[in-house]
């Protein structure tokens, strides 16, 4: 089981203690690997256009990496008990959207047989048009002429992060409006560049790729994906939104559609408050509408299986200097696919992500799911619901707790808005 971290394409690391893959490989006898690899303007800046076939593929070194880690993989894990016919790729929010890419990468497609992308629908990725204008902003910044591009080999590392940080803004800007498009297009800032040579085409769009039509796949997303961005940006007014708080808000997101999706959620959610409908808002336009799209795309090949999942396991805990729950928010799953859950809490803090053996049963049961999957192709647990795959009539998706229960079609009405416009 590779798993690929998050943090976008610009941070994140393999050693984040929630995804320490200990607990996974020992209870459910599955070996676990996880990579660092080149991110932000190391791994996407992209050197096509001007420094010739030396560098073709530099807009996507990053995935790069992952794709020579599953070579690497593929003549070694047999030492360490692995077995290389039989690798399955996974990663949630960045690392979810890399999937996604190595999911269509001819130079990876040898080397995994399943994939699990998990809150990083990465559906279309950047533009050779867009990755250009990035590269000339980097050089324009740098004062360094497009002919003499090499000067960027000596430059200092620290000054090259200062200029990814001015071209990037805040780690999560523009990241949480991605829709039908997922979470790795980028209109500036690094990710990885559909080049037609290491990524020939936009991971899921209009189809899923052909390379791995025959790779079984989960995908999903988490309830309440939307408390997180909200508490790390330090919007505490977004969990404290009066009816006319919300409308303003929709307005400026949405300025087109805000009166059509307003009416579909208020009368999908009867009793829902105002902040309850913009984190559910907000939420399906970070992965939710993106990760359907994914499971649409996928059955619609009618090859190997799709699994859909939605996580519902809900944090009791507040957004600090509000009342509001932080619930099933976006990374939270991490923790739980790992079965690391105890790091999750505070020494004493027992209640921390609701009781304790609820968390627990909830840890067993995903890290089992996912070990199944990565074994046989189908995931499942002991004393939880068989997961049916997902088709284009029922919609079977899994809804991840402490008690899972399998829902066909869950928020139809949320789905069918995005579908049309």
């Amino acid at each position: 089981m590779v798993y690929s971290h998050g943090g976008g394409f610009t941070t994140g690391s393999a050693a984040s203690v929630l995804q320490d893959g200990a607990n996974l490989a020992r209870q459910n006898d599955v070996v676990v690997v996880q990579t660092n690899h080149r991110l932000g303007l190391l791994g996407f800046l992209y050197l096509d256009d001007i420094a010739g076939p030396e560098y073709q593929g530099s807009g996507c070194n990053g995935v790069r990496d992952i794709a020579a880690a599953l070579r690497w993989i593929s003549n070694n894990i047999g030492a360490f008990g692995g077995d290389p016919g039989n690798v399955m790729i996974f990663g949630e929010s960045g690392g979810g959207a890399k999937t996604s890419c190595l999911y269509a990468m001819p130079e990876a497609a040898p080397y995994f047989h399943k994939a699990s992308i998990e809150s990083g629908p990465g559906i279309r990725m950047t533009r050779t048009q867009e990755a250009h204008e990035t590269t000339a902003q980097v050089l324009s910044e740098l004062g360094i002429a497009a002919l003499d591009w090499r000067r960027l080999i000596d430059m200092p590392v620290a000054e090259l992060l200062r200029v990814q940080v001015k071209l990037s803004g805040m780690p999560n800007s523009g990241a949480l409006a991605g829709g039908r498009n997922g979470i790795g297009a980028a209109r500036r800032g690094f990710a990885p560049v559909v080049d037609g040579y290491a990524l020939p085409a936009h991971p899921f769009d209009p189809a899923a790729p052909e390379t791995s039509r025959a790779k079984p796949l989960i995908v999903g997303y988490n309830r309440d994906e939307f408390t997180f961005f909200g508490m790390v940006a330090g919007d505490r007014d977004a969990f404290a939104l009066s009816d006319a708080g919300l409308v303003e808000r929709m307005k400026r997101e949405l300025p087109d559609d805000w009166a059509k999706v307003l009416d579909v959620y208020r009368a999908s959610r009867p009793g829902a408050s105002a902040s309850q409908i913009y984190v559910a808002y907000r939420s399906a336009r970070f992965s939710g509408i993106g990760s359907t799209v994914i499971a649409e795309r996928k059955a619609a090949q009618h090859d190997a299986p799709v699994f859909a999942y939605r996580f519902d396991y809900a944090l009791e805990r507040t957004v600090p200097g509000t009342s509001y729950p932080l619930g099933a928010m976006h990374a939270l799953d991490i923790a739980f696919k790992f079965n690391n859950v105890e790091s999750v809490a505070p020494t004493g803090a027992s209640n921390f992500v609701g009781h304790r053996p609820e968390r627990m049963r909830a840890g067993r049961a995903m890290s089992a799911m996912w070990a199944r999957f990565a074994r046989t192709g189908v995931p499942g647990a002991v004393d939880q619901p068989a997961w049916p795959s997902y088709d284009l009539y029922r919609r079977a998706t899994m809804l991840i707790d402490a008690q899972c229960r399998v829902a066909e079609d869950p928020d139809a009405a949320e789905r069918r808005l995005w579908a049309s416009i």
